[in-house]
C-alpha cells in the first residue's frame, strides 16, 4: 500500500473513532417494562461503553417521568443496564424548570407523586407546595371521597401565601383531590380558601412536564400517563369556564424545549471527554409516535429552520403554548442569559428518529398512513396544544429493539470505536 492510500486509511479510521453523533434514548419501552429489563437493552449497552465502562459516545437518557430525582434513575439504570451512569446523563420530563428562574422564589403549588419537594428544591423552587399540604390547610376544599370528608363545619383559619403558579410534574396517585385543588387555586387566583372569580383570566402560570397519554409498564396495553390526567384537568376548567386552560410552558417530549436541553447535555459530555469533533447528528431513540418520533422531527425541523438563518441571530425556542406555535422565552424572565447562550450555541444538524417495537408502538395498530380527512382527532394522541402533523409522526427508521438500534445507527456512522 503506497503512502496515500495508507494516509487515507488513517485519516478514515481517526474519524470514526472519534464521535460526530449522539443518543437520546428513552427508558419505558426502550430499555425496561416498568421495573423489567428488556433483554436488549444490556446488549446494546455493551457496544456503547470500553473495557473501562467508559462510553465510546455521548449518551442522554430522555424520559418523560418526573416522579424522582436525577441521582435515584441513574441508580436504577446502572443496575438495569450493568454500566455505570450518572446524574448528568439522566433528563427528567422537569429538567428544563432550572432554566425558569424567574418562578424560582415564588410560592408554587406542585403536583405529581414521589419526594415532590425534594425535586422541586433540587430544581431551585424555594417555596414548593404539595396538594397534601394545601389539602391540610384548607380541609372543606376535599370532599368527593366522603370517607376522608373532614369533620369540621369551619374553614381552617391558617393562611398560606398566595399560590403564583402551578407547576405539573406528573400524574398523581389522588386523581380528584389533585384536580379539584387545582382548579380551586386557578380560579381564585391563587387563594383557594376564596370564591371562585371566573373574570380572572388568564389564569395564573401553569407549568406542566410530561404529555404522555399512555406509557407501557408490565400489563399487555398502554397504562394512563400525566397527558391523561392533563386531558381531565383542561377538559373540567373549560367546563366550569368556558375558557381554555393555558400553559406558561410544556416540558418533556415532544417540546423543543427539552431537546435543546438535551443536546445542551450532550455537548457537555463531549467536552469533558475532550471530543473536539463537534456533535453532528443527534439519534432519538423511543417507542412512541407521538413524543419520541414526534418531538425529535419537531427538533429536527427546528435545526432545519436555524440552520437556513446562518448569520442571523438564533432565538430561543419553547414550546410555549405548544404547537399553536413557538414563541421565544423573555430573557430577562424565564430564561437567563446564562441558559441562554448555552442553548443558543447548539451545532447539531441533524435529529433523527428512531422508533423501537418494544414498547407503546404497534405496527399493527397505530394511525392509518391515509392523511385525508378520515383521520380524525382520536387517532392523535399527542397533547391538545400540538397539531398532528403526518410528518412529524413519521419516524426515519423502524427496528425491532435497542440493540438493534445500535447496529444500525454505528453502521450510519460508520463508527468503529477500538
Amino acid at each position: 500500500m503506497d503512502i496515500t492510500n495508507t494516509l487515507f486509511l488513517f485519516n478514515f479510521l481517526q474519524l470514526n473513532i472519534l464521535p460526530s453523533f449522539g443518543f437520546l434514548f428513552d427508558i419505558d419501552g426502550v430499555l425496561v417494562r416498568g421495573k423489567t429489563p428488556i433483554p436488549a437493552a444490556k446488549t446494546a449497552f455493551q457496544k456503547l461503553v470500553n473495557s473501562q465502562g467508559q462510553f465510546l459516545v455521548p449518551v442522554v437518557f430522555v424520559t418523560n417521568a418526573g416522579n424522582c430525582l436525577r441521582q435515584k434513575k441513574a441508580d436504577q439504570l446502572s443496575h438495569i443496564l450493568g454500566v455505570p451512569i450518572s446524574q448528568d446523563q439522566v433528563m427528567m420530563s422537569h429538567s428544563p424548570l432550572r432554566m425558569f428562574k424567574r418562578y424560582h422564589e415564588k410560592c408554587v403549588l406542585v403536583s405529581g407523586q414521589g419526594p415532590l419537594l425534594d425535586i422541586a428544591q433540587d430544581l431551585g423552587f424555594s417555596q414548593p407546595i404539595t396538594i397534601e399540604t394545601l389539602r391540610e390547610k384548607y380541609p372543606l376544599l376535599d370532599v368527593v371521597d366522603h370517607d376522608r370528608t373532614p369533620d369540621v363545619s369551619y374553614p381552617s383559619a391558617v393562611e398560606l401565601p398566595k399560590i403564583e403558579a402551578v407547576v405539573l410534574f406528573g400524574e398523581p396517585v389522588r386523581w380528584e383531590t389533585n384536580l379539584q385543588l387545582i382548579i380551586d387555586v386557578l380560579l381564585t387566583s391563587g387563594y383557594p380558601g376564596n370564591p371562585y372569580h371566573h373574570e380572572n383570566y388568564p389564569h395564573i402560570p401553569v407549568l406542566a412536564c410530561n404529555m404522555d397519554l399512555m406509557w407501557v409498564a408490565e400489563a399487555q396495553s398502554p397504562r394512563f400517563g400525566h397527558g391523561t390526567f392533563m386531558v381531565c384537568l383542561e377538559n373540567i376548567y373549560k367546563k366550569i369556564t368556558g375558557k381554555d386552560l393555558k400553559y406558561e410552558a410544556l416540558m418533556g417530549k415532544p417540546s423543543e424545549l427539552t431537546y435543546q436541553y438535551a443536546e445542551y447535555l450532550i455537548r457537555t459530555q463531549a467536552a469533558e471527554r475532550q471530543w473536539k469533533q463537534p456533535i453532528q447528528t443527534l439519534y432519538a431513540v423511543g417507542d412512541n409516535l407521538m413524543t419520541d418520533v414526534y418531538g425529535a422531527n419537531l427538533y429536527n425541523r427546528y435545526l432545519e429552520e436555524k440552520n437556513s438563518r446562518k448569520g442571523s441571530k438564533t432565538q430561543i425556542q419553547a414550546e410555549v403554548a405548544g404547537g399553536r406555535g413557538s414563541a421565544a422565552l423573555s430573557q430577562d424572565d424565564e430564561i437567563d442569559n446564562i441558559w441562554e447562550n448555552e442553548l443558543a450555541s447548539a451545532a447539531a444538524t441533524h435529529c433523527r428518529s428512531v422508533l423501537v417495537c418494544t414498547g407503546v408502538y404497534n405496527p399493527h395498530t397505530e394511525a392509518p398512513l391515509d392523511t385525508k380527512e378520515s383521520i380524525t382527532e382520536t387517532v392523535f394522541h399527542g397533547h391538545r396544544d400540538f397539531r398532528f402533523d403526518p410528518g412529524l409522526v413519521e419516524p426515519d427508521h423502524i427496528v425491532p429493539d435497542v440493540d438493534a438500534a445500535v447496529d444500525l445507527i454505528f453502521h450510519l456512522e460508520n463508527f468503529a470505536p477500538n
